[in-house]
């Protein structure tokens, strides 16, 4: 009998925690930069291109703000990305704020739209179909590892093949938090289309202690 309250302890403690965290940080990326993610050419070129953003070492808020300066710049698809000037992309990110890598960024998201362009006529769902997926991004120029995670974390809710996509900053979150870790555990925790949204969220935690700190006082009242 006390074994089963426990585990029955734990799972309330799990669900409040994660009913928090969903309620105050549950916003994707996609979201914050204004990408209206389908399985369509323009939202997932423009995912690609917040991917290769956050993955830079530089501000959370500093990248989305750059995403959304560029697509307001009309840079929101790989065709009019490839035919913009390196100044106007440069000028872009710097109304974002992106300032940091901002020439080397605007040669990488030139060439990686000619490469889109050249291999999949602009729509990465030809990529989608291909092996090796987290692979293939790679060779975008500017992402890597990172970036093919941010990626695939926000894209699993339109490319459910995917789903659960729980990598590695994920699960840190999920440790401070006191959640479970594995992604298997983790999953259980919400629906699948709430996926990306709790993949966002514990990467917030995993990124700031605060955060996590309230949310667990927040599940804590509740």
């Amino acid at each position: 009998m006390g074994e089963s309250a426990g585990r029955t302890d734990v799972k309330e403690r799990d669900a409040a925690t994660v009913r928090a965290l969903l309620d105050r940080y549950g916003r994707t990326y996609a979201q914050d930069a204004g990408i209206r993610l389908r399985n369509t050419p323009v939202p997932l070129y423009r995912l690609l291109v917040l991917s290769l953003l956050l993955s830079a070492r530089i501000r959370t808020d500093t990248a989305v703000a750059a995403a959304r300066a560029l697509f307001d710049a009309g840079l929101g698809d790989a065709r009019r990305m490839a035919e913009s000037t390196w100044r106007q992309r440069v000028d872009a990110l710097g109304a974002g704020g992106y300032r940091r890598y901002d020439e080397r960024t605007a040669t990488q998201l030139g060439d990686g739209a000619e490469l889109l362009l050249q291999r999949y006529r602009g729509d990465l769902r030809g990529l989608r179909e291909e092996s090796g997926v987290a692979d293939r991004l790679q060779r975008f120029p500017g992402i890597g590892p990172t970036g093919a995670d941010i990626f695939l974390r926000e894209a699993q809710g339109v490319w459910p093949e995917f789903a659960p996509y729980l990598d590695r900053r994920a699960r840190d979150g999920a440790r401070r938090l006191g959640l479970p870790t594995s992604t298997r555990a983790l999953a259980r925790l919400v629906s699948e289309e709430d996926l990306p949204r709790l993949a966002a969220g514990l990467v917030r935690a995993a990124l700031d202690a605060k955060i996590a700190d309230e949310v667990r006082a927040t599940a804590a009242e509740s």
